[in-house]
């Protein structure tokens, strides 16, 4: 009962070791960068905006007609805000400069730029805050360890700061170097809370329009929030630059109602970033901006799901796949392979839909890794499978009838089939008193040369060795698998059974003084083949009236003659020659009239 309930649990125990491993290595993060480069081409949704947002770069057209950046003044960027506002009926909704305009430079531009903001209350201007990884002490006594502690703070100044909304433009990369989360908000040390450009901008977007303010996304414990892009980069830009506001290119009333980002776009400026949109094509700093400003104003969120309910999930999926991967067969560990890893796959795309954000990979790469450990496994088992089968039937039959059991598969079953076979018996009379008389080394010697000859004859006609029981033997053909001219073969080893015993007797005599001689018995009939015995204990042997027949047609019959009966005789009429003793030998268990024949030579 203790091996039973060992080996019921083994499955488990090894399912359980399987999942908790590949949990444990997701758990502790080597499958991050790859998910999370899968995560971004998988979710990847992009739509159509409504046009809600606009971006005004600070190209390189700009550049090449008003200047090299760092030589521009404050002035330039009132110009466009003024020209933005122009109209007295139809101006922005918000008008973002993702630019840092810290401290005074020239007074008279410094001013201007405070009036133009001040005079319709729709700018917003950048700050940032920079953050440093510090110990920070508890109310309640101790430290905790906080990687946003702010160190220092720019903001534009103060005649700017007074008129306009300010707007942190901070910008988060995750490890791996891709931007995909967005800091909502953070704290001062004054109390002060620092919406972000983004937020701030969908915010005035709304009051503008008269709309019900904004419904914040979920955040982390850090304050960041998944930015389900909208677009690749370039899809939110419309080529617009500084220079068309300044020359008037596009009509003031084009931008009525909407938010106006103004901020870098070339590639000298150094605003880009590798996103989750595209990693290949770095997105400028309005464009992501103009990313995080739509999906506030869809409020289509996306929520990422707890690592520990993830983790959980990954474990009862990998257990479960464990469980349906042992012992089954290629087929079978494939269809639940795919239906695990591409259902995942599925599962994770109909989530995003509904808000949820799950590791794409962790499921499909632990799952392959157990179906590939699971055929691995299952080869090793078959290899074994197989020497054991070679180990058992080598000694048997002849290697290629092994080599044909090992293609079946299931040779060591237990069990048996009713087939027609060819039964051969073969004893070495006189063995007994022989054996009285020599040595038991010499008795051994003998007896061994003689199995060998019979081994040999039998195994040469690819017959298969069912056993020796003292100085007798039992064979068969036509099992464990069928075979061509099945009787002949027996009979051609009964011959060479007969005409090796003659060579081997005159060795004898010689060596020993002493001599023997083989009496063989043959029957053709059915009888059941297979593994007999029980689970700890089987033989592979034939059983059966034909079997029962050959066995006493065999102790019938003299040294040096073969008895067959005349079913072996009809079998192979006319390929050989025989002597038919008619019905004059009685065989037990069988009736009168059964017909025995001397097998004399083969044709």
């Amino acid at each position: 009962m203790k091996d039973f309930r060992k080996g019921r649990a083994y499955p488990l125990l090894l399912a359980l070791a399987a999942a908790g491993l590949l949990t444990c290595l997701a758990w502790a993060g080597l499958l991050d960068g790859a998910d999370r480069t899968a995560s971004d081409a998988w979710y990847r949704d992009f739509q159509t905006t409504e046009g809600d947002v606009v971006l005004v770069g600070i190209d390189q057209r700009a550049l090449e007609e008003i200047g090299p950046y760092e030589e521009w003044g404050r002035d330039i960027m009132a110009m466009a805000v003024e020209y933005l506002n122009e109209s007295e009926d139809c101006h922005p909704a918000a008008i973002a400069l993702d630019v840092l305009y810290i401290g005074e430079r020239d007074p008279d531009a410094d001013a201007w730029l405070a009036e133009a903001a001040a005079e319709y209350g729709n700018v917003i201007t950048g700050c940032a805050a920079q953050f440093q990884d510090a110990f920070v002490e508890q109310a309640g006594g101790g430290f905790y360890r906080d990687r946003f502690t702010i160190a220092a703070f720019e903001e534009p100044y103060e005649a700017l700061r007074e008129v306009v909304t300010e707007g942190h433009i901070n910008v988060m990369l995750d490890t791996d170097g891709v931007l995909r989360h967005h800091l909502l908000s953070y704290q001062l040390e004054d109390g002060r809370e620092i919406p972000s450009m983004a937020l701030a901008a969908a915010t005035k977007f709304r009051e503008f329009h008269g709309l019900d303010p904004i419904t914040l996304p979920p955040v982390d414990s850090n304050g960041f929030w998944y930015v389900p892009f909208c677009g690749a980069p370039g899809d939110m830009s419309e080529s617009i630059s500084v220079a068309d506001l300044l020359t008037g290119e596009v009509p003031a009333d084009y931008f009525a109602g909407k938010v106006v980002f103004i901020g870098p776009y070339a590639p000298g400026l150094q605003d880009t970033y590798v996103t989750a949109a595209d990693h290949a094509q770095p997105m400028y700093g309005v464009e992501y901006q103009a990313n995080a400003v739509q999906a506030l104003l869809w409020g289509n969120y996306k929520q990422e799901v707890g690592q520990a309910l993830q983790l959980l999930i990954l474990f009862c999926l990998l257990f479960l796949g464990s469980l349906c991967f042992r012992g089954k067969s290629v087929g079978i560990s494939t269809a639940v392979w795919v239906l695990i890893g591409a259902g995942w796959l599925g599962l994770s795309r109909w989530a995003y839909g509904a808000g949820w954000v799950l590791h794409v990979l962790w499921v499909p790469v632990g799952i392959t890794i157990l179906y590939a450990g699971s055929l691995a496994v299952n080869y090793i088992r078959a290899a074994r499978e197989r020497r054991k089968i070679t180990g058992t039937f080598q000694r048997y039959v002849a290697p290629e009838i092994v080599r044909e059991l090992l293609k079946e598969g299931d040779a060591l079953e237990l069990g048996g089939k009713q087939v027609n076979i060819a039964v051969l018996f073969v004893d070495v009379r006189g063995f007994t008193t022989m054996s009285e008389m020599l040595e038991p080394t010499q008795v051994v010697e003998i007896l061994n040369r003689y199995l060998t000859l019979i081994s040999d004859c039998i195994l040469r006609n690819h017959g298969t060795l069912d056993k020796f029981v003292g100085d007798a033997a039992m064979a068969f053909w036509g099992a464990p698998l069928p075979q061509e001219d099945y009787v002949m073969k027996a009979a051609q080893a009964a011959m060479d059974m007969v005409k090796g015993s003659q060579a081997l007797s005159e060795e004898l005599m010689a060596q020993f003084g002493r001599t023997v001689s083989f009496g063989i018995g043959i029957h053709v009939g059915e009888a059941v083949v297979g593994n007999i015995g029980s689970l700890r204990r089987m033989d592979y042997t034939a059983i059966g009236d034909t079997v029962n027949t050959a066995a006493r047609l065999e102790a019938n019959a003299p040294g040096g003659t073969i008895y067959i009966s005349r079913a072996v005789a009809d079998a192979l009429a006319g390929r050989i020659e025989t002597t038919s003793l008619g019905s004059t030998i009685r065989l037990k268990g069988k009736k009168e009239g059964f017909e025995i024949l001397t097998l004399d030579k083969i044709l």
